[in-house]
């Protein structure tokens, strides 16, 4: 599993196309930006590599929809089946993009802090999980793990 985060709009998506050398035809691409895109069950996956793009998006579904304890168990849940699929077979990977949103300025909105706290916790769970993890910002990336 690698991890590679990052701020808003400073090349992550990028830099992994060019580190992989992704073509078309060699993986699979779920982007939580486009919401007509729909989280599918790992098993039922058949490409070597899988990169879920926007992490964070699909947090904030879940800490909406559910309270704190919940939501973390459910990622923990989404978190180990990505794993277990890509230790089933020593050629899978799975490549988890998340944008850093705990910098700045803390939400004054109780859902919004929801939101940050909970992407925090599940960062620290892609980090400890990951056997890479990367660090974008502005296009230029540093291995942290």
């Amino acid at each position: 599993m690698h991890f590679v985060t990052g701020g808003s709009f400073n090349g992550k998506s990028k830099w992994v196309k060019e580190y992989y050398q992704l073509k078309d035809s060699n993986h699979l691409w779920i982007s939580f930006y486009e919401k007509e895109q729909v989280l599918v069950n790992p098993v039922l996956v058949e490409d070597p590599m899988v990169i879920l793009e926007g992490i964070e998006v699909w947090i904030k579904d879940l800490a909406a929809q559910y309270e704190v304890s919940q939501a973390r168990e459910k990622w923990r849940l989404f978190l180990s089946s990505w794993l277990e699929w890509e230790n089933k077979d020593g050629n899978r990977k799975v490549i988890l993009i998340g944008t850093d949103i705990s910098k700045g300025i803390v939400p004054m909105h109780a859902e919004e802090r929801k939101w940050r706290d909970m992407t925090g916790w599940a960062y620290q769970d892609i980090a400890r999980t990951a056997d890479r993890v990367e660090l974008i910002w502005y296009g230029i990336s540093q291995k942290i793990k």
